[in-house]
């Protein structure tokens, strides 16, 4: 077994700067990115931890454009209803905000926790079956600081109807949608959250 590695200060020092730089990001350019650099990325993730080394999550590739289509059409039904939920000036900032970017967005993943993985003996779930939805979002977030390690770009959609992705990718029933995760190079950066700088919500201060 090697020795494990010392992390120095400055390594700290890096660390916060790219939890801080950890954005959800909804505006993309268009290029590719390079060859191999997605699967380098879920190698990282797939070293999350997950309840009882079940690794439940499961990364689908979206490249058809006709289930990506699919997938929008679901954001934009989804999106209305949410918009008609609100009233006034809160309805008019809503109307405002840039939510996805599904368009844009070269690379796209949906995300899905396998509820029938074996995988684990069930270890650490019996009594919160949750862990394994849990497991799944802490790879995601694992994924997401991959990311930005690379100048990778973000961004989770969840205005979206579970069941239509899932059928619309032909994922078997076990499978429950976690997360429409559009990546790519932003388009603009910036360590403040879009949704503060829109005026949404000012968030917790640290």
């Amino acid at each position: 077994m090697s020795a494990p590695p010392v992390f120095d200060a400055g390594f700290a020092q890096q660390f916060a700067a790219l939890l801080a730089w950890r954005r959800d990001v909804r505006r993309f350019r268009r290029d590719p990115l390079p060859e191999g650099l997605v699967d380098r990325l879920l190698a990282q993730a797939e070293l999350s931890p997950s309840v009882g080394h079940s690794q439940p999550w499961r990364w689908v590739r979206v490249r058809d454009e006709a289930q990506r289509q699919t997938a929008r059409n679901s954001f934009q039904r989804c999106n209305a209803d949410a918009l008609g939920a609100y009233e006034g000036e809160r309805a008019r900032l809503y109307a405002s905000l840039k939510l996805e970017g599904m368009r844009e967005a070269p690379e796209q993943i949906a995300v899905f926790c396998d509820h029938s993985t074996q995988q684990g003996h069930g270890l650490g779930r019996r009594t919160m079956p949750e862990m394994l939805d849990y497991s799944v979002v802490a790879a995601i977030t694992q994924f997401w600081l991959a990311a930005r390690v690379a100048g990778v770009g973000v961004g989770w959609v969840s205005i979206l109807e579970p069941e239509a992705v899932r059928e619309a990718l032909s994922a078997p029933p076990e499978w429950k949608l976690i997360a429409w995760l559009c990546i790519g190079w932003p388009e603009e950066e910036s360590d403040v959250p879009e949704l503060v700088r829109a005026g949404w919500e000012s968030g917790r201060q640290a």
